[in-house]
């Protein structure tokens, strides 16, 4: 039987960011991986899609050019091909570092799919390899109802979208998380016709009830929803019916976006002598991902704590650093939450939801972006932030909202959450003019009014001007 200092299964993400850990302290370490190696945000998520939806909006702005006095765009077409092929250029450069880490690794990489045999052993290629520790981060995988295998390549999944070289016409979105929400949305400003469907009301995963009035007849303008009844598929005349709420759609496609399953099936977590939940997951505290008292980690998609790719690069740090020879396993903080949709305009969630504050006093207050001043002048005046904070202090606790580049204005949030900035702090930096910022400005100004504390900088006062061009 051979034996290391640690295996780490699955290279994604986590698992790239503990061998990085775990080759601090020793080079004696397996790299395991069973299939692709380039990850699953370069190859098929993050990137890929960002590639996409880039295409998709530089096409759809040609309907706003009449508005600055520039014509003839009604000339221009997308080539869906040359866009497929332009993505995956991107996506073939952003995935090479990632695929040559086992020529890197030599020996030290194993392509195979690995199972547990105990928590000190693991078995690959038919080989039983023990260690003094184990990292399991091997990933996750797109849902797919198992009736619909009958559909065959009609059925795409974000794993196989990327490879097309050309998109049918009619495409169904089924499921309207963020990733349907985001693909649905490029692909109907390619000038495909797409439809929506989701069991749930809810898009993109907006937590705020008002946030996502707000966004829902702004994806409407884009792609027909049909919310709140699960999507059913029926062959019709060589189309696929896609029945659900509201009226049928007749769909030459249809793209699976509800959601990833763990990739645990056979990975042998029975064999560890810990309780499973009917998911087949051990119980595991997010700020060490030790499973028990064992030499065993989770990170990444495995372990559906939060599945980002920032919070899989942290478990993956998490996990190596407690694998080290000492044996502890040092509880770790992790960061304010974050998540951003790139939909247009961008969602974005950043600190506690508001369904989680249900029970702690704040106070809440909104930014119209349709009369912001810069969004106005960008022709994408549109959406609303809301925030909130703690009273009496107002700490910001949390902020939602659905408004041009939400992610710079999420960012920004999450640094005053994470060092617990109140309203009146954030009021005394500066706020550049014309900047989307000062859409931020005008919710934080709503808040000093309901606070009942004033603190922070002799300006934090400082009142708007009462024009839009000034304000």
């Amino acid at each position: 039987m051979t034996r290391v200092d640690t295996i780490i299964v699955g290279a994604g993400t986590a698992g790239l960011s503990a061998l990085r850990e775990v080759r601090r302290h020793t080079e004696d370490v397996l790299l395991i991986n069973d299939g692709h190696w380039g990850t699953t945000c370069a190859a098929n998520g993050c990137m890929p899609s960002k590639a996409l939806i880039e295409a998709a909006n530089a096409f759809h702005r040609r309907h706003a050019m009449e508005s600055f006095g520039i014509r003839g765009t009604d000339a221009l077409r997308a080539d869906i091909p040359a866009v497929l092929a332009h993505v995956r250029k991107l996506r073939d450069s952003f995935v090479a570092g990632p695929e040559s880490v086992p020529e890197k690794l030599g020996a030290r990489a194993i392509s195979g799919r690995a199972r547990l045999d105990g928590p000190d052993c693991v078995t690959v290629n038919g080989d039983r390899i023990q260690a003094r520790a184990i990292i399991l981060a091997p990933g996750s995988r797109p849902i797919v109802p198992k009736p619909w295998a009958e559909f065959g390549e009609r059925i795409l999944t974000t794993d196989s979208l990327f490879e097309q070289t050309d998109l049918p016409r009619r495409i169904a979105v089924v499921g309207m998380g963020a990733i349907g929400a985001e693909i649905a949305q490029a692909l109907a400003r390619l000038g495909m016709t797409v439809a929506g469907f989701d069991a749930a009301e809810g898009l993109a995963g907006i937590d705020d009830a008002q946030v996502l009035a707000a966004f829902q007849p702004l994806l409407e303008r884009d792609i027909s929803l049909h919310l709140g009844a699960p999507a059913e598929l029926e062959a019709v005349d060589g189309a696929i019916r896609v029945t659900g709420a509201g009226a049928p759609f007749m769909a030459d496609a249809v793209l699976a976006a509800m959601g990833r399953r763990p990739n645990v099936d056979d990975l042998g977590l029975e064999t560890l002598g810990v309780p499973l939940d009917d998911d087949g997951l051990p119980e595991l505290d997010p700020s060490t991902l030790r499973i028990g008292d064992l030499p065993v980690f989770l990170a990444g998609d495995a372990y559906p704590y939060r599945a980002l790719q920032h919070e899989a690069a942290d478990e993956g740090h998490i996990a190596g650093r407690n694998a080290a020879p000492d044996g502890a396993a040092r509880s770790h903080c992790r960061r304010t939450p974050l998540s951003i949709v790139f939909a247009s305009p961008q969602v974005a969630r950043v600190g506690q939801p508001l369904s989680d504050l249900q029970d702690t006093q704040i106070v809440s207050a909104e930014a119209d972006f349709s009369r912001q001043g810069r969004a106005r002048i960008k022709a994408q005046a549109e959406g609303v932030l809301r925030i909130h904070a703690a009273l009496p202090d107002g700490r910001i606790l949390g902020a939602e909202m659905c408004v041009p580049g939400a992610e710079h204005l999420a960012h920004l949030l999450a640094l005053a959450i994470e060092r617990g900035l109140t309203v009146s702090e954030m009021l005394a930096m500066p706020f550049y003019h014309p900047a989307l910022e000062e859409g931020l400005r005008g919710a934080l100004r709503q808040l000093q009014k309901d606070l009942p504390v004033e603190a922070g900088s002799d300006l934090s006062g400082c009142e708007s001007i009462g024009h839009d061009a000034l304000d």
